[in-house]
Parts: C-alpha cells; sequence; structure tokens
C-alpha cells in the first residue's frame, strides 16, 4: 500500500464517518414525514451544524437539510462564511443548496446518492463548474450512496402506496 492509498483509506474513513452522521439526520426528517435528507457541517473534525429537511414541518420552502444545517454552523461561528469547513449531505445538492454552499464558502463538499431529477452538482447541472462563480467548491460524491438511495426509494415508495390506498 502506497502513503497515497493509506491517506485515501483514511479520507474515505472521515467521509464515512460523517456522512453516518448526516443519514442519523435523515432518519429524522424521515419520523417526521419529510422527505430523508441529512446533513452535517463540519469544521476542524468536530460537527458544528446539523440538518435535516424540515420543509413541510417549518412551512418554508427553504428548509432543505443542507441550508438547516449551514445556519445551524453559521450562529455558532458568529459568522455566515465557512470557508475551511465541509458540507455532507446524503443525498446531491440542488441549485438552492449548491448556491448556499457557494455564498458560504464551504470548502468541501461530500453527498451520498446522486439525485437524477434535481441534482445541481453532477445529475441535471454541474453548478459549480459556472465560469461566473467566484469560489471553488471540492466535490466527493458517492459515500454511502446505497445506503443513502435506499433510504429515498424506500420513502417515495411507502408514499406512493399510501397515496394509491396500499
Amino acid at each position: 500500500m502506497t502513503l497515497e492509498d493509506a491517506d485515501l483509506l483514511g479520507q474515505r474513513s472521515v467521509d464515512e464517518q460523517f456522512m453516518r452522521a448526516a443519514f442519523k439526520e435523515a432518519l429524522f426528517s424521515e419520523a417526521a414525514g419529510e422527505v430523508p435528507v441529512g446533513a452535517v457541517v463540519v469544521l476542524n473534525g468536530e460537527i458544528i451544524g446539523r440538518g435535516h429537511n424540515r420543509v413541510v414541518t417549518d412551512h418554508d420552502p427553504s428548509a432543505h437539510a443542507e441550508i438547516v444545517a449551514l445556519r445551524q454552523a453559521g450562529r455558532i461561528l458568529e459568522n455566515y462564511r465557512m470557508p475551511s469547513a465541509s458540507l455532507y449531505v446524503t443525498i446531491e445538492p440542488c441549485s438552492m443548496c449548491a448556491g448556499a454552499l457557494i455564498h458560504s464558502r464551504i470548502e468541501t463538499l461530500v453527498f451520498g446518492a446522486a439525485e437524477p431529477r434535481a441534482g445541481a452538482v453532477c445529475s441535471q447541472r454541474r453548478f459549480f463548474e459556472s465560469e461566473f462563480l467566484n469560489h471553488r467548491v471540492l466535490v466527493r460524491g458517492g459515500v454511502l450512496a446505497e445506503a443513502s438511495g435506499a433510504l429515498m426509494q424506500r420513502f417515495f415508495s411507502e408514499k406512493r402506496g399510501r397515496a394509491q390506498g396500499r
């Protein structure tokens, strides 16, 4: 094993640790009847912001998991800019959340499963590759993607079943 391989394994382990914390947040969303997405903001190896979808609960179209976690982190830091922080989220962010990551100056985005309908990072758009942006976000995707994707599929399958009276 090379030093580079060891570094990659170490990063993967860290990413999985924080993605598990984001996944726990997604379970809170699911329990509340919200789309099960969870996020955490990490700075210097510590979680400083947690969020899960609260759109229905808060009657707020901007209360996506990423935004909720960024708001909490901003209050803790007493700053809306987080240039050395990472955001871990179970599902690829939408365009609104991708924009918030740019404005907050998040250094790294780590996401679980791709979001084929509205993902703005690699699925429908490649927002972070836009030339007009004044900030660049490092992106790593696919961390615990299978579990995150399965949670979403189960949620929507059950929702469709309820809607059809099953």
